[in-house]
């Protein structure tokens, strides 16, 4: 307690915001996991299932879209709170008997999961540019590249959670017990995030959500095919795969999903690393398109030793590890470029817009996913994803660049 003291408060914030973060995440891909299984469990079509998460991406759209304004009006501890209490709310909304948990029901449910998720990450995202100088934009890469990673390996955490409480305690219970864990967590935040922090100096407009900036713009299309590129192979096909056609049970299929998405979580936090940090370089435009460029054969090659007679285990195994490292350096990339990218007055507006094409890529990916599994299978998903990151690359061909290397701090 004393060492916490002795911190700065922008250190203290920081390391608040991001235990908000980091529990939220827990209970959100604990989540689509229990719901992904269960409900295939039950004999739900990919489709369907795919169905479930629909208003969750919808809502997470216009939540990115609206919670920027908010943001930058009411302050970002007002909106992340809003965001830890929807979500225990929507987590009670599961826990009612089993015939009431109807599609339009746990449609629902998801909307409001989806809308408290993106304001939760929208405000952990803008926050950190308020709490590191402008002129520090190594450090700045090095944060952003911290949460972001911590955040994605503790989802991975969350899959596999999902899986091991729906075999112990079954849907119902499961759901329960991550409610009660986060409305203790939601309680805490509201004695002790700081007010007013990320509120606009000057009142924004409603019209000032869409971004003017040609940077964002291009960053956020971009970053709408790359995040549909996972989603349309990872969210339903792949879950779904490796529990019909492989035959893994439910402790199989979360815990694989849950090592991979940690690994992606641990690869982004080392991404300042990987792409010339110690260098003094921070990235730019020209990374953007390598990295993804780089990415873009992976899914068509997966497909091909599918289609090849490979052995599925070995191919889906060593491909997918592969394309969670490209990936999460990808990520991790396009999420330092946002923040370096937003203004800082009233930054929840750049960052809500550009996690806006986030969920609109995410809305995209998922629906595919369940839509071309059920109608042409995996390999067909894995072509699209192929097809998504070489737009994602060429889109990055507009990004800003810099001549000269950014100097380390």
């Amino acid at each position: 307690m004393h060492a916490l003291t002795r911190l700065t408060p922008e250190v203290r914030q920081y390391l608040l915001v991001t235990g908000n973060y980091w529990a939220f995440t827990l209970t959100d891909g604990a989540l689509r996991m229990l719901v992904v299984l269960h409900f295939h469990s039950l004999g739900y079509t990919p489709l369907q299932i795919a169905t479930l998460f629909l208003f969750y991406e919808i809502f997470g759209v216009i939540t990115n879209l609206i919670g920027g304004y908010l943001g930058a009006r009411l302050g970002l501890n007002r909106t992340m709170n809003i965001g830890l209490g929807l979500q225990v709310a929507a987590l009670l909304m599961l826990t009612v008997p089993a015939p009431w948990l109807t599609i339009p029901w746990v449609m629902g449910a998801q909307a409001m999961s989806g809308i408290a998720k993106d304001l939760n990450k929208m405000s952990a995202k803008s926050s950190i540019k308020l709490l590191v100088p402008d002129n520090q934009q190594s450090t700045l890469y090095k944060w952003v590249a911290l949460l972001t990673g911590s955040k994605n390996a503790l989802k991975g955490v969350g899959f596999f959670l999902g899986g091991a409480l729906l075999a112990l305690l079954g849907f119902a219970g499961a759901v329960l017990a991550m409610a009660a864990l986060l409305a203790l967590i939601w309680l805490a935040s509201l004695l002790l995030l700081k007010k007013d922090l990320g509120k606009a100096k000057a009142k924004p407009r409603f019209r000032d959500i869409l971004s003017k900036s040609r940077a964002i713009n291009s960053l956020s299309a971009a970053r709408l095919f790359l995040f549909g590129a996972r989603d349309v192979w990872f969210v339903v096909a792949l879950p779904v795969y490796l529990s019909s056609v492989l035959g893994w049970d439910f402790w199989m299929v979360g815990g694989f999903l849950a090592a991979w998405v940690i690994g992606y979580g641990i690869v982004q936090s080392c991404a300042p690393a990987i792409t010339g940090k110690a260098r003094g370089q921070v990235p730019d435009g020209r990374a953007a398109f390598v990295w993804a460029a780089s990415l873009a054969g992976l899914p068509a090659a997966i497909a091909l030793g599918l289609y090849g007679g490979w052995s599925a285990h070995w191919v889906l195994l060593g491909g997918l590890l592969l394309f969670g490292a490209l990936f999460a350096v990808n990520s991790s990339l396009h999420s330092y470029l946002i923040v370096s990218y937003a203004k800082e007055d009233g930054v929840s507006l750049d960052v809500g817009f550009y996690y806006m094409s986030n969920a609109l890529g995410r809305l995209l990916g998922t629906l595919l996913s369940g839509w071309v599994y059920q109608a042409y299978g995996l390999q067909a998903c894995l072509w699209l994803s192929s097809a998504f990151v070489l737009l994602a690359a060429l889109i990055s061909l507009g990004l800003p660049k810099h001549a000269e290397p950014s100097p380390a701090v």
